[in-house]
């Protein structure tokens, strides 16, 4: 199945495939409560994929643990697990300007990208802020 194909899914497709929450917060642009979703810590190592469609999203050797005011309470990543898996959209909702990462298979939202986290200052400082319920996990095989 192609990206396109995955794209435009009509939403009954969705509402199936995805638990209630999962479809506000995929596919209506909702966001989780902070310290609530399942991959705020880091549990393990292996590869966090798009609960939509199956996709890697994120490697766990990239998450960490923001220090930023507002920030903390959802997975962080410094980077993609590979170039071209997210999308980067403007997001001026909220009175907020904002970037929106969004899967770049299924179009899903996963949540928002801020620049300049000192806590990956190291890395380039890109603050992937990630909605647990967006992901799931797949534990790296021994």
């Amino acid at each position: 199945m192609t990206d396109d194909d995955m794209k435009n899914k009509p939403d009954s497709y969705w509402r199936e495939q995805l638990t209630p929450e999962q479809y506000r917060v995929l596919r209506e642009k909702g966001t989780e409560a902070p310290g609530t979703g399942e991959f705020v810590n880091k549990s393990a190592d292996g590869m966090y994929r798009c609960a939509a469609c199956g996709q890697e999203l994120f490697s766990s050797d990239t998450q960490f643990e923001s220090t930023l005011p507002g920030l903390q309470g959802w997975p962080a990543f410094y980077a993609e697990a590979a170039k071209g898996r997210v999308e980067l959209h403007k997001d001026n909702a909220m009175g907020m300007q904002r970037t929106e990462i969004t899967c770049a298979r299924c179009g899903s939202h996963l949540g928002h990208l801020f620049e300049n986290d000192p806590s990956v200052k190291d890395k380039g400082g890109m603050h992937y802020c990630v909605n647990s319920c967006a992901l799931k996990f797949e534990p790296k095989k021994a």
